[in-house]
């Protein structure tokens, strides 16, 4: 899997915790919370520093939300960084592991599996193997999936400039390449994953969850701003010199200016 920094990871977290639907977080979180099991756990795919284990913990139902948390991710500093975080109050337990190994994933007494920007990323051969793997950890009792932030391929811009569509077609192509897992599901990965939850008996929730970016988040535009300049650098229906006019322009206004990012949450749940 393509890696990530720490910088980067703490850059975005602002901006993905008020990006994430609210509501499915709750329920994701009052599932979690439900099953009555003490032993039950939430294992969390990518877990990178830990973003999504603080986020549950920052609600209101984190009192009652007691559950061991597995953190899972292939970056040893990651997960030295997520632990360094974590609630001293609450227990977690960290799993360096490349996650194109589904079968090794730490799956024992799993009630809700969590996931951040991570889906959009992976192939559909790899959500069938977790689908797979879920089934025969969860022998029957109630499991979750809760997959938020998972990129749907729009982009908008204020103010405008007239390559972005074209820049934003170029990205997208991008985002369907081999990212660690085989071609990506990139903006198609909310579609797929609904269809093959749904077929392996699951009731599955959508909401959107769009970045929201201004002025104030001028650092975090600016990354994300150069971070699709070089993702579309080689793609062929876009010129170097379109893709330099771009930038200048997009970075001339990240103080100004303000842009959306499409994201989706799902919530995926097997009673």
């Amino acid at each position: 899997m393509t890696g990530f920094s720490v910088d980067w990871l703490n850059l975005r977290e602002a901006a993905d915790q008020q990006a994430r639907n609210g509501e499915l977080l709750r329920v994701a979180a009052t599932f979690a919370a439900s099953g009555g099991d003490a032993k039950a756990v939430v294992v969390d795919l990518g877990a990178g520093t830990g973003s999504t284990y603080r986020t549950f913990g920052q609600h209101d139902f984190s009192a009652e939300f007691t559950s061991t948390w597995r953190l899972v991710d292939n970056d040893r500093k990651l997960l030295g960084e997520a632990a360094r975080r974590a609630d001293q109050n609450r227990r977690i337990e960290t799993y360096e592991l490349d996650l194109n190994h589904v079968a090794q994933l730490p799956l024992t007494a799993v009630r809700l599996i969590t996931a951040s920007a991570l889906f959009d990323l992976v192939s559909a051969p790899f959500i069938d193997r977790l689908i797979a793997e879920v089934d025969e950890a969860s022998a029957g009792r109630p499991v979750g999936i809760y997959a938020a932030l998972n990129y749907d391929g729009s982009t908008y811009w204020d103010p405008v400039h007239p390559l972005d569509q074209q820049v934003l077609e170029a990205f997208n192509e991008d985002q369907t390449t081999d990212k660690g897992f085989g071609p990506a599901l990139g903006p198609d990965a909310c579609a797929y994953v609904k269809q093959a939850l749904e077929q392996a008996g699951f009731g599955v929730q959508l909401a959107t969850s769009p970045w929201q970016l201004e002025g104030k988040e001028s650092q975090l535009v600016t990354e994300l701003i150069q971070g699709i300049g070089r993702a579309v650098q080689s793609r062929p229906q876009i010129t170097r010199e379109d893709i330099t006019d771009w930038l200048a322009f997009r970075l001339a206004h990240v103080t100004t200016g303000s842009c959306r990012v499409g994201h989706t949450d799902l919530l995926a749940v097997r009673e």
